[in-house]
């Protein structure tokens, strides 16, 4: 989840990743990009969060839930916030408004949580909008064995069916990407209406023979080395190229990188050193030949995370009806940092 670019590569797989922001080294990836004044971030402290300004003031209506033995209920059968899958892992999530479902999946290593400027305005404008932490994330149980794509896509299949949910419009970012992708070849394409990739990690990260693009396994070894010696640090050091707040004029916004940290923290030490390998080694190249639903492909091209060239420029051609678009400037953590534009675009998606 690294630039190529040796020296964007330290920014994340070390420990000691970052020193303070103003002294931050800015990777040759941005310098030659430049143009840093088309990626302004949104002013979150004083608009609440981004995005958030064009939205209803009208309450979201409630709805009525499901009877599911798998979702867990209160005394008197109202719906609470819980499945147990399967393998007895409990997965938390968030079930907001009514209409069409929009199904959200978050990226690593952080939560449902992610996704709460997309929700919100969904939800205002009339769909119903659903986000779960994966296993091993936020409020879900933190198992020890199962933190791969195969079941993560499992788990996000049970609550799909759990919910009963039907012409659904998958959204993943990241690594979430990798699940949604994983969800439709596993279990195809018959509850899907749309699906839409933000800053994803499909086909592959790893470098191999087959993807001379990809990042070396000394990377992701250095990255799990930072979990086990210091998870704290690495997540705080983390969130500044994440949000692209290494690039010269970057608008840092301390409460994005504070909630950054405290969602990654969340997380259990399991989950995320294991999801390391679960989003770096996992080829999905197969998987997205089986995409049969329209699909929006939306990354930034100064993505430090993701790099765009081994991701949705390849992703864009192997699906049968991809539509990609490129955020010109934009980082990782766009979902955030451009969040008018991505919930403008998701909703123009929606409605198409």
């Amino acid at each position: 989840m690294l630039n190529k670019d040796d020296k964007a590569t330290q920014t994340i797989a070390t420990s000691r990743l970052q020193p303070p922001i103003a002294k931050t080294e800015v990777s040759r990836r941005g310098v030659l990009l430049g143009g840093a004044a088309t990626f302004a971030l949104m002013a979150l402290p004083a608009d609440a969060s981004a995005g958030l300004s064009a939205l209803s003031t009208e309450p979201l209506a409630p709805k009525p839930q499901p009877a599911n033995s798998k979702v867990h209920t209160k005394q008197g059968g109202k719906a609470m916030d819980r499945i147990t899958t399967k393998d007895g892992t409990q997965i938390y999530f968030k079930d907001w408004g009514t209409g069409k479902p929009v199904v959200f999946s978050h990226g690593w290593p952080l939560s449902a949580d992610a996704w709460d400027a997309q929700m919100l305005f969904l939800g205002q404008k009339g769909y119903r909008v659903i986000a779960h932490d994966r296993r091993g994330h936020g409020r879900s149980g933190q198992s020890w064995a199962g933190n791969n794509l195969d079941t993560y896509a499992d788990d996000l299949a049970e609550l799909i069916e759990a919910l009963d949910l039907k012409d659904v419009t998958l959204v993943g970012h990241s690594t979430g990407g990798g699940e949604v992708t994983r969800y439709v070849s596993r279990h195809g394409n018959k509850r899907l209406a749309k699906l839409v990739l933000v800053g994803a990690i499909p086909p592959v990260m790893l470098k191999s023979d087959k993807n001379p693009g990809g990042l070396p396994i000394s990377v992701f070894d250095a990255m799990r080395a930072s979990v086990v010696g210091d998870r704290s640090q690495m997540m705080k050091d983390l969130s500044v190229p994440f949000y692209g707040y290494n690039k010269p004029d970057a608008k840092v916004s301390q409460g994005v990188r504070d909630s950054f940290w405290l969602q990654a923290m969340q997380a259990s030490v399991v989950g995320t050193y294991d999801c390391i390998k679960a989003f770096s080694e996992t080829d999905l190249t197969e998987d997205l030949k089986q995409i049969e639903v329209p699909t929006l492909i939306l990354h930034g091209d100064q993505d430090q995370i993701v790099p765009i060239a081994d991701s949705a420029l390849l992703s864009s051609k192997i699906i049968k009806n991809a539509t990609l678009k490129i955020y010109p400037g934009a980082p990782h953590g766009m979902t955030v940092t451009q969040a008018d534009e991505v919930n403008a675009d998701l909703l123009a998606f929606l409605k198409a």
